[in-house]
């Protein structure tokens, strides 16, 4: 049920300012993805040259990505009000 004090001005301001958050995570999904994409290149040729042992810091910061990729993709469909790095922490 809506708050009878709630403005409908203020309401609007407040998803004015979501889609500005969300067009800007947009931005920063697209460039994750782009990332991913060459991680995951170097992480194949790193395990061909490494007898298939991945490299440790950069499958961690695969898994760290797939946490923000998550966080993201929760805000952006409505699921959390919670926005991921850099407005909060990082997990």
């Amino acid at each position: 049920m809506a708050d009878k004090d709630q403005n409908p001005e203020t309401d609007f301001d407040n998803m004015f300012v979501r889609l500005i958050f969300m067009i800007i995570i947009a931005v920063l999904l697209s460039f994750a993805h782009t990332l991913l994409g060459v991680m995951t290149i170097a992480q194949f040729i790193i395990m061909l040259a490494n007898q298939r042992q991945p490299n440790e810091q950069l499958a961690e910061f695969g898994t760290t990505m797939g946490v923000w990729i998550a966080k993201a993709a929760r805000y952006q469909t409505g699921a959390s009000e919670v926005k991921p790095w850099p407005w909060t922490e990082l997990d």
